[in-house]
């Protein structure tokens, strides 16, 4: 085992802060998880480990200065005097409690916190982990040491847009989507589905690696341009024309709905730009109702001019002329 302050790199006036900065340089370098096909790195991390575990406690850093411990955490056997033996009560004092294993961080060298700050996921298995034990390196480390395992991770989100019809949501209360994997599904449109929300599918996203979960779907609706219906919230508005001589006398109009078509009654007299409303012919909500179909109407004067329309409406300008604008136009 090398000189601990070597393997950091720092000087043997190094501070605390100065070791722990080199050897958290160090462990993001070597990691075995990040250099899983360079058993040299599974190598150089182990020796950091040893490093750190003397230097990084201060206790054990003051006996190796002194000499009364080597690399490998172990003491030496020194004979005091010239020509004396052993002192058998300096062996005992020295070899107490001072094995050479790695379970010593507990102490105060901070190794699994450092490892678990500066790795993250990483570091959070360095304690006890596959291939450490501990602090230091474990028979799992070394080089020749069978493959670690890999950490499993949950798949990405896959984004996924369903374009739906007025007539899907009040009727078919399902959508087709297609999803990056190629694999189709019938997504269930809950009633109050608007434009733009999101629907999450459960485990339907990007696989897992190494055995992790799958990700999730997230589908967002889109309405689909109608010809005749705009959605406003859970109501349907629709633009009717209608003639002047309809407007003028009265009529029974058919209207188009979602549902099929039905008769809407034009009272005489109906004002363009009047909104009636049928109920219950609008989309689904999500307290199980429906919204209603407002109906406005638009007086379609005939495409091509009329002479007896024109003579007629002179007339009346002249017999029965009448206000359209309010004094506010003035």
């Amino acid at each position: 085992m090398r000189d601990p302050y070597s393997v950091l790199g720092v000087a043997k006036s190094a501070s605390e802060a100065d070791i722990k900065r080199a050897f958290r340089k160090l462990a993001k370098k070597y990691h075995p998880d990040q250099n899983a096909d360079d058993p040299k790195a599974k190598e150089h991390f182990a020796e950091a480990n040893q490093a750190y575990e003397i230097l990084g406690d201060k206790e054990k850093r003051g006996q190796f200065d002194r000499g009364e411990i080597d690399a490998e955490g172990k003491p030496r056997f020194q004979a005091h005097g010239f020509g004396g033996g052993f002192d058998e009560s300096d062996i005992f004092r020295q070899s107490r409690g001072q094995s050479s294993g790695f379970g010593g961080f507990g102490q105060g060298g901070g190794f699994d916190d450092i490892l678990n700050d500066i790795l993250g996921g990483l570091g959070g298995r360095a304690r006890g982990g596959a291939g450490f034990s501990g602090a230091g390196a474990s028979a799992g480390a070394g080089p020749g040491a069978g493959p670690r395992p890999r950490p499993t991770r949950r798949g990405n989100d896959a984004n996924v847009t369903a374009r739906v019809t007025l007539e899907q949501l009040v009727h078919d209360r399902k959508a087709r989507v297609t999803l990056p994997s190629g694999k189709t599904l019938d997504v269930k449109l809950p009633d109050g589905t608007s434009d733009g929300e999101k629907i999450r599918l459960r485990g339907q996203g990007e696989p897992g690696e190494n055995g992790g979960p799958a990700g999730d779907a997230i589908v967002e609706v889109r309405l689909a341009r109608h010809p005749l219906f705009m959605p406003v919230d859970d109501d349907l508005r629709l633009d009717l024309p209608i003639t002047l001589y309809e407007a003028v006398l009265g009529a029974k109009v058919r209207v188009p709905t979602l549902d099929g078509a039905v008769n809407l009654t034009v009272t005489p007299n109906a004002k363009a730009g009047k909104t009636m409303r049928l109920k219950g012919k609008g989309l689904p909500n999500r307290t199980g109702g429906r919204g209603d179909l407002l109906v406005t109407l638009r007086i379609v004067l005939p495409e091509e001019g009329d002479e007896e329309l024109a003579t007629l409406m002179r007339a009346w300008k002249e017999l029965r002329p009448y206000r359209a604008r309010g004094p506010e136009f003035d």
